[in-house]
């Protein structure tokens, strides 16, 4: 699996939660803390129509999901392999 970015935040539950799940399976990933990096929060505004909402995964594809669930994020590796 390559090309995958997390938009997320240190403070953010969900966030560490879709890390900690990729870690596990031993799946490298981006990772860009909208709170540091010059212009994240604007792209993970631009993904979701206006809102900030965390995680936000963009995967090869080019396919994204929110808030995603560990077994939904499961299921998209799945199918990119």
């Amino acid at each position: 699996m390559e090309n995958i970015t997390i938009y997320g935040a240190s403070w953010c539950p969900d966030c560490k939660r879709s890390k900690d799940f990729l870690d596990s399976k031993q799946i490298k990933y981006d990772y860009i803390d909208i709170d540091t990096v010059s212009g994240a929060a604007d792209k993970v505004a631009e993904i979701n129509n206006g809102l900030k909402r965390i995680p936000t995964i963009v995967f090869s594809d080019g396919s994204v999901l929110v808030e995603p669930s560990n077994r939904e994020i499961e299921n998209k590796i799945t199918q990119l392999h």
